[in-house]
């Protein structure tokens, strides 16, 4: 399992509001479980956005936390058509000339779970994953839908 440090808003859309894609500077070859970490850095200039008003920006949400892991996701696939000037169909939250992070299976957590974060893709502690698996565990075993 990997993590990434995602600023807020940001790592809340990806939590709470459908956003299934993280822009970033370089591609990776990892696919699998990803663990989204809300950095201690917030891009303020997006909160006002409407497409993040449009996924339910909350500031008193609990997954509007910074500092802490708030979500699980699957990393799919890495979309990079628009770094080498193409066009891709990543959707509304990819931006040009960034390589796109396709996220899927995003569940975010009962309650974030303090931790710190680094820049690009990171190795969690073992303590933290085991955190997060009993944490999603011991939820799917009381949710009635489930």
């Amino acid at each position: 399992m990997q993590a990434i440090s995602v600023q807020q808003p940001w790592a809340f859309t990806i939590a709470r509001g459908g956003k299934t894609v993280s822009n970033q500077g370089l591609p990776t070859a990892y696919r699998g479980p990803l663990l989204i970490h809300a950095s201690m850095r917030v891009d303020l200039k997006a909160c006002d956005s409407p497409l993040i008003q449009a996924a339910g920006w909350d500031p008193r949400d609990p997954l509007a936390t910074i500092g802490a892991v708030i979500a699980m996701a699957d990393l799919d696939e890495v979309c990079s058509a628009t770094v080498t000037g193409g066009s891709c169909d990543c959707g509304p939250w990819s931006e040009p000339g960034t390589h796109h992070w396709r996220l899927a299976g995003v569940r975010a957590l009962p309650r974030p779970i303090v931790a710190l974060g680094r820049p690009g893709l990171w190795e969690p502690k073992p303590t933290l994953i085991q955190t997060v698996t009993t944490m999603v565990t011991t939820a799917a075993a009381l949710d009635p839908t489930s």
